[in-house]
């Protein structure tokens, strides 16, 4: 239950941006999604190599022990939806708080 437990601290940390500024990042679905699913693949396919080679492993006493596909535990899964949506969440947090700081960059 520890990596659940993980995942809950960033959700805690980090959703309730989404309705404090009116971020509108989960109504972007989309965008959202476009944005999460291509560096998502990518590591877990990286995991599932991973794995296989036994270049790691997960803690059968840490984790829920469901296993998805490339025995990839599902909160490995979760974790990649998860992490990214939270920085995608404080960086437009970051961005509405202080656009001038985007300015800056132009």
């Amino acid at each position: 239950m520890a990596y659940l437990a993980m995942l809950a601290f960033t959700v805690a940390g980090s959703w309730w941006l989404e309705w404090a500024f009116k971020l509108r990042v989960l109504r972007r679905i989309r965008f959202t999604i476009a944005t999460i699913v291509p560096i998502s693949f990518f590591f877990l396919v990286w995991d599932a190599l991973a794995i296989h080679l036994n270049h790691w492993e997960f803690d059968s006493n840490q984790i829920l022990g469901i296993y998805l596909p490339f025995n990839i535990p599902l909160e490995e899964f979760l974790f990649f939806l998860i992490v990214p949506l939270a920085i995608i969440l404080t960086y437009e947090g970051v961005r509405k708080l202080r656009p001038q700081w985007s300015e800056q960059e132009s």
